[in-house]
């Protein structure tokens, strides 16, 4: 019998269709009783008779079932050769329970045999390390103030500000708010192997009284589910954690749920030992039953013997709390919470059926810690799936916002307190691990708006300042802060209170003013100058095209008098402002226009100019700031003069029975009378590109004067190619 989850399945497909002659056949292969094609999603199981492949859904065939079947008939073969045949279990102690028991092989972690002799195995008592606590004592402040370094345990929830659902609580209420679809893992006890399966499929065993096997459900996370709004995490772990406080609305990576999660677990379920995901503390409320933890401190010697013992190949083999010098046993009753800080190992038993919520949380206490738990995941090459979601780039995030409050707190001749400093630096040094390993590994999780060269420059200057500081003593030093408090032994003077309580203050009011400024993106900006001018020009060019040249002859008549027509929308004054910009046209003209700033005015000349829109008549003539070639709109348009001078000098090209427009005259000596249309001899104007002689540019141009044009006038230029671009290639013009 063969069964393969949903990678097994897809590397044999991938193999399949690189074998010679069968890739046409095996280009989408059906499967199973539904002949539907392979689904990444879905568990499969191969048939040891007709040897096709089948869902397990479709044939009543669970993941965790599959491998108790020694050889599988499908439903079809079944008749013919009769039902799958099983494994025969042969011993309680190890992971494979076909091997045969003859006492060689040493227990392994989880089978029914080890449970047994955990039940029965001696450890120091929890109450050497437990703080025992009630709910309205564990704050921030006096965790700020005492330190997170060893377990806590509440059994007064009142003033912890942990809500729950009622102890009646069930596995199917769980099941009707989160939804039976939901595909979820599950730990196979007795195998230590994880699988997937439905919610309502694990409902159904977990309420069955006859249980084959021993499953345990401890990855749960429903923040996304009707069932968050019945469990508010306690008021400490939601007020120190970096997710809350400094995860950006904004940010390009999704943001990581791992604040609530529901643990459902039978009896005898054992994970083994452990540290959580990049080093996160983690709070555990069991609403009935009851848990045991094997909780193991993590001192360096322990740490190190732990990177052993889990990369070691009998790592199943071995109880790790025999390799340590003490392992605590702490037993969490029901109605009880367990707060477990920053890297501690610990192992979990369910010595009853029990229903238990827990959240896992990063914060400010336990920086180094932390990196040091994440960068042990990265030697032990743990799977994504079991590591914190994007810690690195939270890890930036967070960076940032603690220069800001070094920063404040520096401006304010407050030292911050000591774990904070020694936080920050082992988050430099990660930092710049970080980005030296992008350059083998690129994988970068820095966020877009960060520069994380110059975060970690300033960051290290902040850190170099408090440690001058005292030996310069340039500056006098308030003896206020957490870490001054710790030194002394007395409580936290109120100043550092308050600053603490400022700085909190001051991170919210820049949230709201970051919103604020995500509110404001989504209101369409006002356009700019060039903006105006460039949809001007493209309205322009649109109003010059014209038609073949074979319908000019007898369109002659009809072009010129659409020419000299004062269009609607023009005699309108088509208007557009923007920073005090107007800009007024007239048969496709700009006649008026508030002073702007000469860089603009220089720009929207070269545009035109470039456009063929505008050429100087007398080059050696320089127009003046206050008579500007636009600036007057009691003067003829360069429209009119175009005709005019078109009138005049190419009177074959026009047809002269019509009279010249009213508007046609202009007044000698005025600006306007240095502007007029480039090329009057083309009788129909021609787009700029098809014209043959460059136009001259306008005389306000710097670059004519020898001199490098100017930056406005070059994104201009850049602007305007790419139209008459666009429009060359897009539109055939005469």
């Amino acid at each position: 019998m063969k069964w393969l989850n949903h990678m097994c399945l897809l590397c044999s497909a991938h193999e399949s269709l690189h074998a010679p002659g069968l890739r046409k056949m095996a280009a989408a292969p059906l499967y199973c009783v539904c002949r539907q094609p392979y689904d990444v999603s879905r568990f499969m199981i191969e048939c040891d008779i007709c040897k096709d492949w089948f869902h397990g859904s479709c044939v009543q065939v669970e993941e965790h079932h599959a491998v108790d079947i020694d050889v599988y008939h499908c439903p079809k073969c079944d008749v013919v050769h009769g039902p799958s045949l099983m494994k025969r279990r042969n011993n309680g102690h190890r992971h494979d329970y076909t091997e045969p028991d003859d006492g060689s092989k040493p227990v392994q972690a989880g089978t029914s045999v080890f449970v047994k002799e955990l039940q029965n195995r001696t450890f120091a008592s929890g109450e050497e390390i437990m703080m025992q606590m009630k709910g309205e004592h564990v704050s921030t402040r006096y965790l700020e103030k005492h330190g997170f370094s060893y377990p806590i345990v509440v059994t007064e929830m009142e003033g912890l500000g942990l809500k729950l659902p009622v102890p009646t609580f069930s596995v199917k209420d769980v099941e009707q708010y989160v939804g039976g679809n939901k595909v979820i893992d599950v730990i196979d006890v007795a195998r230590q192997a994880d699988s997937k399966m439905k919610l309502s499929e694990f409902i159904k065993y977990y309420t069955n009284p006859h249980r084959p096997k021993v499953l345990n459900l401890i990855s749960l996370e429903f923040s996304d589910s009707k069932m968050s709004k019945l469990v508010e995490v306690p008021d400490v772990a939601q007020k120190m954690s970096w997710v809350e406080n400094y995860w950006p609305d904004d940010s390009f990576f999704p943001k990581p749920f791992v604040q609530k999660y529901c643990l459902m677990g039978v009896k005898d379920s054992y994970t083994d030992f452990h540290i959580d995901f990049g080093g996160t503390s983690v709070w555990y409320h069991v609403l009935w039953g009851e848990k045991i933890f094997y909780l193991i401190k993590p001192s360096p010697v322990n740490l190190a013997l732990y990177e052993a013992w889990s990369s070691s190949p009998n790592q199943s083999e071995v109880f790790f709390g025999d390799k340590v010098e003490k392992c605590y046993k702490c037993v969490v009753p029901q109605g009880t919470t367990l707060l477990i800080p920053t890297g501690w190992i610990h192992a979990v038993l369910t010595s009853q059926d029990c229903m238990a919520f827990g959240g896992n949380f990063l914060h400010n206490l336990n920086i180094g810690m932390q990196l040091r738990c994440y960068e042990m995941e990265r030697r032990l090459k743990t799977p994504d799936l079991f590591k914190f979601p994007y810690f690195e780039a939270i890890c930036w995030y967070v960076a940032k916002n603690l220069l800001e409050t070094l920063k404040e707190l520096r401006e304010d001749n407050c030292p911050p307190p000591t774990y904070l400093v020694e936080g920050v630096k082992a988050l430099i040094s990660a930092l710049r691990t970080w980005l030296k390993r992008e350059v083998t590994e690129p994988t970068s999780e820095v966020p877009d708006h960060i520069r994380p060269n110059h975060l970690i420059k300033e960051l290290t200057k902040e850190i170099r300042y408090l440690e001058e500081e005292p030996v310069s003593g340039s500056k006098p030093v308030k003896s206020q802060g957490i870490g001054c408090a710790v030194a002394s032994g007395s409580n936290a003077c109120p100043a550092t209170r308050a600053t603490l309580e400022r700085l909190c203050q001051a991170r919210q009011a820049r949230r709201a003013a970051r919103r604020l400024r995500e509110q404001q993106r989504q209101v369409p900006k006002m356009p700019s100058n060039l903006d105006i001018l460039e949809r001007h020009t493209r309205e322009v060019l649109r109003r010059l095209e014209v038609g073949p040249l074979e319908e000019v002859s007898s369109q002659c008549l009809q072009v010129r008098g659409k020419l000299n027509k004062v269009s609607t929308a023009s005699a309108a004054a088509e208007s557009l402002e923007d920073n005090h910009l107007r800009l007024m046209l007239v048969n496709g003209r700009i006649i008026r226009e508030r002073p702007t700033s000469p860089s603009t005015e220089e720009a929207i000349q070269g545009m035109l100019s470039m456009a063929g829109l505008l050429c100087s008549s007398k080059p050696e003539k320089v127009a003046s700031s206050q008579e500007s070639w636009w600036s007057s709109s009691s003067q003829g348009s360069p429209l009119e003069q175009r005709e005019e001078a078109t009138q005049g000098n190419s009177s074959e090209a026009w047809d002269n029975r019509g009279p010249p427009s009213p508007l046609g005259r202009s007044h000698g000596g005025s600006p306007e009378a240095d502007y007029q249309y480039c090329d009057p001899s083309m009788s129909p104007p021609l787009h700029p590109s098809k014209r043959q002689a460059p136009n001259p540019p306008p005389i306000s141009n710097q670059a004519t004067k020898g001199k490098r044009p100017k930056k406005g006038m070059a994104t201009a230029k850049q602007r305007l190619g790419k139209i008459l671009k666009l429009n060359r290639h897009n539109r055939v013009f005469v």
